[in-house]
């Protein structure tokens, strides 16, 4: 049994998942949003950062996951949004590393194509896939949803180096 924490990070808001792996079997355990609300628009970039890591740190606490994996940067249009979104990332990685757990991280287009099957996928479809792998009775939020993708991602791509490994293992015998 591993337990898998799942990241989509966001100065405004970064989405958590957290999944159970048994094997082939993934289970939900809980996703959400952690988000920065700013009784005025100038709240301190350090301030939303650490919101974000005692959030994080939170859901580590409660769960003691085994092992982390969050989404990588991409190179958006607006180089000081890419900055707070880079800034968040490690926030949320550092959180992890406090709690000695390793952190495996994912392209937009791994995870996409790992759940949905194509990298080209939007949010409803990430979405609508991830409801129906972890068999969850409602829709999870985008963000939370997205943070589930990327656990789901870890989860398969662990999932496959196991059966490389065996079959590796296997080969070798003859």
């Amino acid at each position: 049994m591993t337990i898998i924490l799942g990241i989509d990070p966001g100065s405004r808001t970064t989405g958590y998942g957290v999944i159970l792996v048994e094997g082939q079997k993934q289970v939900y355990l809980d996703s959400g949003c952690i988000r920065v609300v700013a009784p005025n628009k100038n709240m301190p970039l350090a301030e939303r950062l650490r919101i974000i890591f005692d959030g994080i740190s939170n859901v580590i606490s409660d769960f003691k996951p085994d092992e982390v994996a969050i989404e990588r940067v991409f190179m958006a249009k607006n180089a000081d949004s890419a900055l707070k979104l880079g800034q968040a990332r490690g926030v949320a990685m550092v959180a992890a590393s406090i709690h000695a757990i390793d952190v495996a991280e994912y392209s937009a287009l791994e995870i996409k194509k790992s759940v949905v099957g194509t990298g080209r996928a939007d949010k409803f479809q990430v979405q609508q896939m991830v409801k129906s792998i972890l068999q969850l009775s409602g829709t999870p939020q985008a963000d939370a949803a997205d943070a589930l993708a990327v656990a789901l991602c870890h989860a398969n791509s662990r999932n496959s180096l196991v059966i490389l490994a065996k079959a590796g293992a296997i080969d070798r015998r003859k």
